[in-house]
C-alpha cells in the first residue's frame, strides 16, 4: 500500500484540478485528502485577528461543501485544526508515507509552509494552477515579465495565448488510508470538523450587503460558485459587465466570482471556457472582453509574485520611497468607518458588516489611509486580508502597492479624491445613506 497526502490549499474544488489530478494519477493505491485550518488565535503585527470572522465563515462554507463532495466520492476531507507543519507530519508519519501534493502559491508566508514541510522531511510536489494562463505558455522567463500591465496585455494578445481546456472533476478519488485514533486527536480533526459545520453568522445575511456569503445564492461552495457562473451567463449580465462595474451596491453590477476565485472554489479556466461558449452563443461586445481582461489583471499579479517574491513584502515595496510610518489612531478610525469622510465611512462599515467591498471603494479607502491619514500601507493590506471574503493574496498585495506607490507602475502612487468620487459615483447619495454616513 502506498499513500498519498494531498493538502488543499487556496483550491477548495474538484473541478479543473490539475493538482489533484497528479496525486491521483502518481501510482498512489491511498489518497488522504486533508486541509489546515488557520489558528483562530493568529494576529497580525498591527493586533488584529489575520482571519476576520466574515472569511473564516465564507471558507468554512467552501470546506463543507468539498467535505460533502469527498465523502460521497469515499474519501471524506480530513479538516485539521492545527498548522500544516504540524499537522502533515504526523499524519504521513502514521500513513507511511512522505508524499505531500499541494497547490504552489508564490507569495511568502505560503512559501514558508512549504518549506517548513521539506525541512521536517517530506517530499513536496507542488502543482501551479491558480492563474488563467500558465506561467510556462509565457513568451518570456519569469524574471522579464513587462513591467506594465498593458504592456502584458497586449504581448499576450498579440501571441495569441489562450488557457488550456478546464479538466473535469474526478469521477472517483483513491480510497483513503486507516489514520489511528490518536493521530486524528494530535491534529486536531474532531476540533476542525466542528468548525467547518458552525452556522455562518447573522452578518452574511445583511440586507445592504453586496454579497450576502449566508444566502444560499452565495454559498462558499463549489456548487453555489458554478450555479452563480451558470445564472450570470443565462442572464446575458457579461454584455454589461464594462458599463456597470464600478457600481457601489448590489449583486449584479459586477460578476462576483471572486469570493469563489479566492478560495479556489471557481477556476479561472472554467470561467474562461464558459464565457468563450456565451460568446458563441449571444456575440462577444465590450463587456465580455472586460472580464478576460480583468482575468488577464490577475493573471499578472500572479506572474509579479513570481518574478519579485518576497521584495513585494517590504516596507518600501519596489520602490525607493522611505517606510510609511503607522498612525494608529488614524487607522482606528478608519477600520471604525469614523474618519469623518462620508464616502470612506460608508465604505469601511460596509466591510466592516458584511467581508465586501465594491472595486472602486477599495481603491478610494485605500487612497484615503494613505495619502491623507499617512497611515502605513501594510496595516490596510492587513486589514483588508482580515476582512474581505474575497481576500486573494497576489491581488490584495499588488493593488496596495499601486495605490502607494511602490510597485511597478512608473506613475508613482493614485490618490483618488473622495469627494469627487462621491460625485462621480454616489451622486444621489443613496450609498452613503445606505451606511448611515449621508
Amino acid at each position: 500500500m502506498s499513500t498519498v497526502l494531498f493538502w488543499f490549499r487556496n483550491d477548495l474544488r474538484l473541478h479543473d484540478q490539475p493538482a489533484l489530478h497528479v496525486a491521483l494519477t502518481s501510482g498512489a493505491t491511498h489518497l488522504l485528502p486533508v486541509v489546515c485550518l488557520p489558528a483562530p488565535d493568529e494576529r497580525t503585527p498591527w493586533g488584529f485577528a489575520r482571519v476576520g470572522s466574515h472569511r473564516r465563515a465564507f471558507t468554512a462554507a467552501a470546506l463543507r461543501g468539498l467535505h460533502q463532495q469527498t465523502s460521497a466520492l469515499g474519501n471524506p476531507l480530513l479538516v485539521c485544526q492545527a498548522p500544516p507543519a504540524t499537522a502533515l507530519p504526523q499524519l504521513a508519519q502514521a500513513v507511511g508515507t512522505t508524499t505531500v501534493v499541494c497547490e504552489d502559491i508564490a507569495a511568502p508566508y505560503e512559501q514558508a509552509e512549504v518549506a517548513a514541510l521539506r525541512a521536517a522531511g517530506l517530499q513536496v510536489r507542488s502543482v501551479w494552477h491558480s492563474s488563467l494562463l500558465h506561467p510556462a505558455d509565457m513568451p518570456w522567463p519569469a524574471s522579464d515579465l513587462p513591467g506594465v500591465f498593458t504592456s502584458f496585455r497586449q504581448k499576450v494578445e498579440r501571441a495569441g495565448i489562450t488557457p488550456a481546456a478546464p479538466l473535469p472533476a474526478p469521477a472517483q478519488l483513491l480510497p483513503p488510508p486507516d489514520v489511528p485514533t490518536s493521530v486524528l486527536q494530535a491534529v486536531g480533526a474532531e476540533q476542525g470538523a466542528a468548525s467547518i459545520q458552525q452556522p455562518t453568522p447573522p452578518q452574511g445575511t445583511d440586507a445592504r450587503s453586496s454579497f450576502p456569503y449566508g444566502t444560499p445564492a452565495c454559498d462558499g461552495s463549489e456548487a453555489a460558485a458554478l450555479a452563480h457562473q451558470a445564472q450570470y451567463l443565462a442572464r446575458k449580465l457579461p454584455h454589461s459587465y464594462k458599463a456597470t462595474r464600478n457600481g457601489l451596491t448590489g449583486l449584479d453590477y459586477s460578476s462576483k466570482f471572486s469570493p469563489w476565485l479566492a478560495t479556489g472554489a471557481l477556476s479561472p479556466r472554467q470561467i474562461y471556457a464558459d464565457l468563450k461558449a456565451f460568446e458563441r452563443d449571444h456575440g462577444a461586445n465590450d463587456g465580455t472582453y472586460w472580464l478576460w481582461f480583468e482575468l488577464l489583471w490577475r493573471d499578472y499579479f500572479r506572474l509579479l509574485h513570481q518574478q519579485y517574491g518576497a521584495t513585494l513584502y517590504r516596507a518600501r515595496g519596489l520602490s525607493e520611497l522611505p517606510p510609511a510610518r503607522h498612525n494608529p489612531r488614524g487607522f482606528d478610525h478608519w477600520c471604525r468607518g469614523e474618519t469623518g469622510e462620508p464616502l470612506v465611512d460608508a465604505a469601511m462599515r460596509e466591510l466592516a458588516a458584511t467581508g465586501y467591498l465594491s472595486n472602486r471603494l477599495r481603491q478610494v479607502v485605500a487612497s484615503y489611509l494613505i495619502y491623507d491619514l499617512h497611515g502605513d500601507w501594510r496595516a490596510g493590506t492587513a486589514w483588508f486580508e482580515s476582512q474581505l471574503v474575497d481576500y486573494d493574496v497576489y491581488s490584495n498585495q499588488a493593488n496596495w502597492l499601486y495605490i502607494a506607490g511602490r510597485g511597478t507602475d512608473p506613475r508613482g502612487g493614485r490618490r483618488f479624491n473622495p469627494i469627487k468620487q462621491a460625485q462621480d459615483h454616489d451622486a444621489d447619495g443613496s450609498y452613503r445613506r445606505l451606511w448611515g454616513t449621508a
